[in-house]
C-alpha cells in the first residue's frame, strides 16, 4: 500500500523541455555579438567622437573667446578712466619684450593698475606662448600673461596723443579706425582664421577683425 501510494505521488521535480531549451539557446545565440559586429560598433563610435570632439573644442574656445572679449570691454573703461584724469590724453607705455628684461617705457599692467583694480583683467583665458625663444621667465607659467604682464598687446604709435585726434604717420584717424590694445597671438584661432584675435578700437568697440584705418564708416 505504501508502495502504490508512493509510486501515485507526481514527481515535484520540473521536466526539462528539450524544445524550450532549444529556443532559449537560439534566443542566446541570436542576441550575442560577433567580433565583426564590435569592431563595426567601435568604429561608428571612433567616427562620431572624431565629429563631435572639433565641436566641443570649437564652443569651449567660443566661451572663452567671450570672456578675452570681456576682459578687453573693462580695459577700455580703465583707459577711458586714464584719459579723464590726464587731458584727454592717451597714456605712454610699451609692451614688455618678450626676450628681454628691459623696457623704455612702462608697460600697461603698470600705467593702467589703479584703472583697473585687477591686472588680471588683461589676462585672455587662451593666453598660451607661442613662441620659439625660451621663457623669460622660466619659473613662471608659458603664457604671454606671466611672461610679460599681459595678454594684449598696446598700439605704441597713439603714445601720448589726444584721444579724439589721431594720427599715425601724419594720416588722420578716425577713434573707431585705430586698435589700442589687441590679443598678443592668435588666441582664439580654434574659431577660424578671421576671428582669431579680438581689438579694442579708441572709441570703445570691440571687434574680431583688425580693420585697415579709414575704412569703417562712423
Amino acid at each position: 500500500m505504501h508502495r502504490l501510494l508512493k509510486s501515485q505521488i507526481p514527481n515535484s521535480k520540473p521536466q526539462k523541455n528539450p524544445e524550450s531549451q532549444n529556443s532559449n539557446l537560439r534566443f542566446s545565440e541570436m542576441n550575442g555579438f560577433t567580433l565583426v559586429e564590435l569592431l563595426v560598433v567601435l568604429a561608428v563610435i571612433g567616427v562620431l567622437a572624431a565629429l563631435l570632439l572639433p565641436a566641443l573644442g570649437r564652443a569651449k574656445e567660443s566661451g572663452k573667446a567671450t570672456a578675452c572679449l570681456s576682459n578687453l570691454r573693462q580695459c577700455g573703461i580703465a583707459l577711458q578712466l586714464y584719459i579723464q584724469d590726464n587731458n584727454n590724453k592717451l597714456p605712454r607705455m610699451r609692451d614688455k619684450s618678450p626676450t628681454t628684461l628691459t623696457n623704455e617705457l612702462p608697460a600697461p599692467d603698470q600705467v593702467l593698475a589703479s584703472q583697473l583694480g585687477n591686472t588680471n583683467v588683461l589676462k585672455c583665458p587662451s593666453d598660451k606662448w607661442d613662441f620659439k625663444d625660451p621663457l623669460l621667465l622660466p619659473l613662471a607659467s608659458a603664457t604671454f600673461f606671466d611672461q610679460t604682464g599681459s595678454s594684449y598687446g598696446w598700439n605704441s604709435l597713439v603714445n601720448g596723443q589726444d584721444a579724439e585726434h589721431l594720427e599715425v604717420i601724419g594720416m588722420k584717424v578716425e577713434p573707431h579706425g585705430m586698435p589700442l590694445l589687441f590679443d598678443k597671438w592668435k588666441f582664439h584661432s580654434a574659431r577660424g582664421e578671421s576671428r582669431a584675435m579680438n581689438f579694442l578700437y579708441a572709441d570703445g568697440h570691440i571687434k574680431n577683425l583688425l580693420a585697415i584705418p579709414g575704412t569703417i564708416p562712423p
